[in-house]
């Protein structure tokens, strides 16, 4: 499938708006190779996280931007993380039964919508609104309308092998109509999940702007990356503190931590466990023999 694991923008130059494609291929199978999603668990994680890489598309930072959903239904919390690198990682927790076909307040109850701006060496930026509508598209919709940013739409669907998703924004102005805005919405509002799916990007926007002056830049590759590390993970194990950690290890002989984003394993041993608490050992001087 051509256009694979892209990220693409594009501009309406005479209408002051712009616009986000992008399409997550094997980015999105390694996400669901890590776990075994339930279908109605795994499409709002996929528009999840096709909707945080277009996001992050519209923010000058170097850092990442996190989407996360935490309720009280069947999904107790989902999380999908785009990075300014184009990469990608993602997850969802859910227990009992889920419902089919599902709406938002059936899958995940009473909740919030968290969007956090990570930025490197800076204080991260976070907004967080109740999380209602009818599908998440209306959720982070809503979210741009509550905390008045600029006037965003978004169109995201997703399968068991592609995530995509479509946004457009409207730049600041004055110049910049409301007619236009309105234009370009309803032209963008006969876009269908199918065709959002399979259509490269070329085909898409001329079977939706073709009557308009679109620009298109060449497209940016994306990817799954995981941000663990064995030293992410050590600063993990010493937030347990040092009693608890040692009486885990008296009882396994080893410590083990599994990164939930990738599955991968990191194993400390006596040794290691008690290297991360050297520095904070005291050492007594011996007492004097007489």
């Amino acid at each position: 499938m051509i256009d694979a694991d892209t990220f693409t923008r594009f501009l309406f130059e005479q209408s002051g708006i712009r616009g986000n494609l992008v399409h997550l291929d094997a980015s999105w199978r390694t996400v669901l190779s890590n776990r075994d999603y339930p279908e109605t668990v795994r499409t709002p994680l996929g528009e999840a996280l096709a909707a945080v890489a277009l996001l992050a598309g519209t923010i000058k930072f170097d850092g990442s931007l996190i989407l996360q959903v935490q309720g009280s239904g069947p999904i107790s919390t989902l999380v999908a993380q785009a990075t300014h690198q184009h990469t990608i990682r993602g997850l969802a927790h859910w227990s009992g039964d889920l419902p089919e076909n599902g709406t938002l307040d059936t899958l995940f109850g009473d909740g919030q919508l968290v969007l956090t701006i990570e930025r490197d060496k800076a204080e991260p930026y976070q907004g967080i609104v109740p999380f209602a509508g009818s599908s998440l598209t209306a959720a982070i919709e809503g979210y741009f309308g509550q905390s008045e940013q600029l006037p965003t739409r978004l169109w995201l669907a997703a399968s068991a092998d592609r995530a995509a998703g479509m946004l457009l924004q409207r730049m600041p102005g004055p110049e910049h109509t409301n007619e236009d805005w309105d234009r370009i919405g309803l032209l963008a509002s006969t876009l269908t999940p199918d065709e959002l799916i399979e259509l490269p990007t070329e085909s898409l926007l001329h079977r939706l702007f073709h009557e308009e002056s679109v620009r298109l830049f060449d497209p940016d590759p994306m990817a799954f990356r995981c941000g663990c590390s064995r030293n992410r993970i050590e600063n993990l194990v010493k937030l347990l503190g040092e009693d608890e950690v040692f009486s885990l290890l008296d009882e396994q002989g080893y410590i083990q931590v599994t990164c939930e984003f990738c599955n991968r394993e990191y194993r400390f041993d006596p040794v290691d466990t008690r290297q991360l608490f050297a520095e904070h050992t005291r050492h007594e001087a011996p007492s004097a023999q007489h």
